[in-house]
């Protein structure tokens, strides 16, 4: 958005309108910083009382704090004043300054400290791509606005704004156990050539008759948002009109539905990857995000944990094709069955005693689909059994502490799946 502002400000021959869209553009561009931060958060292990402390605060705090932020900056002179459609710096500027760096210094220690305790062969590349954030985020923020031309300036946070998304990326693929590169690649080419289709009509337009108007400019701006929008949301997007089109075929919307699921989940399996060579740390890994993953068959499907051998064995043992979707709910099956194990032999069919912590943590959330903490729950639209259970949680629950218990299950879990895993192995 910051640098669509930027540039519709460059074409724009109305005064008023290049300092509109230079003081509500303009501090879009120190936004990323924060999020960094909030990004960054999840290179630290699962298990880390500061991931854990930070993701509780931030998940509530951080949208609110980067709207206070950009309110702050753009709606008073304080920190930025608009000059002939320019923005300077204001009286707060250093101040504002200071707070960015200071979080980008944060985001640093944050990051050496993940590498120092880390054990699971973190990419030495997100620590590059991050140390490139912070150099060119501090080198900017030390520099007066005035000092260097607006148009470089955007043109370096972009380059930020796209380091940022490679860096995203390819933490959550080692992270997931997927590939990477035939879904990134799918996406970019997709994108590219929607634009290149679309946008390449606006701009022959405009170098035939119309010229770079600012008219044309917002236009062509907004077929490639819409372009890359639709191709992002592609998926949501068919199931919404499936539902419209085919509301009376269920048969073919629950069809079209699962070949949507399996076309997604193909780029992303990392074939090259045996989930049973994995150390213990990796593959609890692996199954903490696969069980926070039960209800979303797209992702579970490209799990490499769907390439267990006790997967295959189920297949065959239920007589089912062997397919994508067919081991994601094999998965999910084996996932359910170890999230019993810890359940009290005795005490009747659900509990909240000390003995249940961990059946609950895992159950409710991930089987049964209880959000404790989410406000989108109403009481009375559960059994009795889940009220109970939710109204503990609440109550009596600290939502750090359910995370601890989710990390300290997941972990009984994975040891659960492996050992019959490697009896599957060995007895085969």
């Amino acid at each position: 958005m910051a640098l669509a502002a930027s540039l519709l400000a460059t074409v724009s021959t109305d005064t008023s309108t290049r300092e509109l869209l230079a003081r509500w553009g303009w501090p879009l561009l120190f936004l990323p910083a924060l999020f960094w931060f909030g990004s960054m958060i999840y290179l630290l292990p699962e298990e880390s009382p500061l991931r854990v402390r930070l993701d509780l605060n931030l998940r509530r705090g951080l949208i609110p704090l980067a709207l206070l932020l950009y309110l702050a900056v753009a709606v008073s002179d304080v920190f930025i004043m608009i000059v002939d459609g320019e923005p300077t710096t204001g009286p707060g500027y250093p101040f504002f300054a200071v707070f960015i760096i200071v979080l980008l210094l944060a985001t640093l220690a944050i990051i050496f400290r993940s590498l120092n305790k880390d054990r699971t062969n973190l990419p030495r590349n997100i620590i590059l791509v991050a140390t490139l954030f912070f150099g060119l985020g501090i080198g900017l923020l030390l520099l007066p606005l005035e000092a260097i031309p607006s148009w470089l300036m955007v043109i370096g946070i972009g380059f930020d704004l796209a380091l940022l998304g490679l860096a995203i990326a390819v933490f959550d693929a080692f992270g997931e156990g997927e590939a990477l590169k035939p879904d990134f690649y799918r996406s970019f080419a997709f994108n590219f050539f929607a634009v290149l289709i679309f946008g390449g009509q606006v701009v022959l337009a405009m170098a035939i008759s119309t010229g770079a108007t600012f008219p044309m400019n917002v236009l062509l701006l907004a077929i490639i948002i819409t372009a890359v929008f639709v191709q992002t949301f592609a998926d949501p997007i068919q199931s919404g009109l499936d539902r419209f089109v085919f509301s009376g075929i269920p048969r073919i919307r629950q069809t079209r539905g699962d070949l949507r699921l399996v076309s997604s989940a193909l780029p992303r399996i990392k074939e090259t990857l045996d989930p049973q060579s994995l150390n213990e740390d990796q593959f609890a890994r692996l199954i903490r995000r696969a069980l926070s993953q039960m209800g979303n068959l797209p992702r579970l499907a490209a799990s490499p944990l769907t390439r267990l051998g006790i997967i295959e064995s189920g297949l065959q043992n239920r007589g089912t094709t062997d397919n994508t979707l067919e081991r994601a709910a094999e998965l999910k099956s084996i996932l359910a069955d170890s999230i019993g194990k810890p359940k009290p032999k005795q005490g009747g069919d659900h509990g909240i005693s000390d003995s249940w912590r961990y059946y609950n943590a895992l159950n409710y959330p991930y089987v049964v689909g209880v959000k404790p903490y989410s406000r989108r729950f109403v009481l009375e639209e559960l059994d009795s059994e889940q009220q109970e259970v939710l109204t503990w949680f609440q109550n009596h629950l600290p939502e750090r502490t359910l995370h601890n218990w989710q990390n300290s299950a997941a972990k009984l879990v994975a040891q659960n799946i492996r050992e019959l895993s490697m009896a599957k192995d060995s007895g085969s």
